[in-house]
């Protein structure tokens, strides 16, 4: 029996025609969401103040992309999922337009060149878009099909997967690249993939590792590898970020050391503090207790977003809410492990919490997306 065939199970169609749209629901909007994502937002710039030196200019502009991400993402609620799969494939073109654009005449900085930069107008990072772009793509054409796929849909699918991340890792964003593929896997995986075919992936992923290794890393991301497994080795150089991290997170105790009194951030020894590594911060003055707190807030949004998945009346609703729920796991998961040192460092950031634009209205745009298919239901009028 299929993961799908389980999802139909769990929740039935009955069940949820008899329940009562909610005002908010009549708006597209989900109350339960947007609180999260509120309550997020907040601590994000809360601890942005802290990390960027008390810098107003950086907070200023993360409180601009934030509002301008929940703009879009309640423009996005109102557009129905049947229109959006329509859609989406003209997205993912458009995205893989703009990754070539990246790859010939990208603007390139701190040695990656991951950014379309119009002068005077905007900085954009494309790669961003394609983390719902890809899964949007891919749910829209194995809905089109029998689940679970076939060999033959099942390899267009993968191959639609692997464009846009070759091109991302060219860039080089080995961390995106990953994420992108992730989502594009996760709705594979969601609509019924055949666990011969994941036992052969997974069984791929040594060879492919090594293959990878000599052919496709950077020299830099070789680096980053070999300081995860003994950053001792180097602890001026590689092996500084994730020791100072460890410091950072290992000093806040259980409580911290209190709002604006981090040592590791405020005396530059933590580099990228409002970036990738801005959860060192919090830990530090904030605690065992508030990364705690941080981590129920996104269990309470993933946990949010599997009751819209089970909730969905379509299998294109479905594929894509659980994928997007499923990366956005796997996007905290990937970045409190590599600032813990569980996990190489591949430059991803924190969702809400780190600094960036693109990043931060990518996200927002995905819930967007989840409240669209959550409240684009049939729903029966209350007495």
């Amino acid at each position: 029996m299929t993961l799908m065939a389980n999802f139909d199970r769990m929740i039935s169609d009955e069940d949820v025609f008899r329940r009562r749209a909610t005002f908010l629901q009549r708006l597209h909007i989900d109350g339960p969401l947007l609180l999260l994502l509120l309550v997020l937002g907040a601590v994000g710039l809360t601890v942005l103040y802290s990390a960027s030196g008390h810098s107003w200019d950086l907070v200023s502009r993360q409180a601009l992309s934030f509002a301008l991400g929940l703009g879009l993402m309640l423009c996005i609620a109102q557009i129905e999922p049947r229109f959006m799969a329509r859609w989406m494939p003209l997205g993912y073109l458009l995205g893989v337009i703009l990754l070539v654009v990246v790859d010939v005449m990208g603007h390139n900085a701190m040695g990656a060149t991951r950014w379309i930069n119009i002068p005077g107008v905007v900085r954009f990072q494309p790669s961003e878009f394609m983390k719902i772009f890809m899964p949007a793509t891919i749910a829209w054409y194995l809905s089109g099909h029998n689940l679970p796929a076939s060999l033959r849909h099942t390899l267009i699918a993968m191959a639609l997967i692997l464009v846009p991340f070759v091109l991302i890792v060219r860039q080089p964003d080995l961390g995106t690249a990953l994420l992108v593929l992730v989502s594009g896997a996760f709705v594979l995986f969601i609509g019924g993939l055949r666990w011969i075919w994941i036992t052969g992936a997974l069984a791929a992923i040594i060879p492919a590792g090594i293959g990878m290794w000599y052919f496709v890393m950077h020299d830099y991301q070789k680096q980053r590898v070999l300081t995860f497994l003994d950053p001792e080795t180097d602890p001026l150089g590689a092996g500084w970020n994730i020791i100072q991290s460890k410091a950072a997170i290992g000093s806040g105790g259980v409580f911290g050391k209190g709002w604006l009194m981090g040592t590791q951030s405020h005396l530059d020894f933590l580099p990228e503090s409002h970036t990738d590594f801005i959860i060192a911060v919090l830990a530090e003055e904030f605690g065992m207790v508030g990364v705690s707190l941080l981590i129920l807030l996104y269990g309470l949004l993933i946990a949010r977003g599997l009751v819209i998945t089970l909730r969905a009346q379509t299998v294109f609703g479905k594929l894509l809410a659980g994928a997007l729920t499923m990366t956005f796991l796997v996007y905290v998961f990937v970045n409190i492990g590599m600032v813990s040192g569980l996990l190489p460092i591949v430059g991803v950031p924190l969702p809400f919490i780190s600094y960036g634009g693109t990043s931060l209205v990518t996200l927002l745009s995905g819930f967007g997306v989840l409240m669209s298919i959550h409240t684009h239901r049939k729903w029966i009028a209350p007495v």
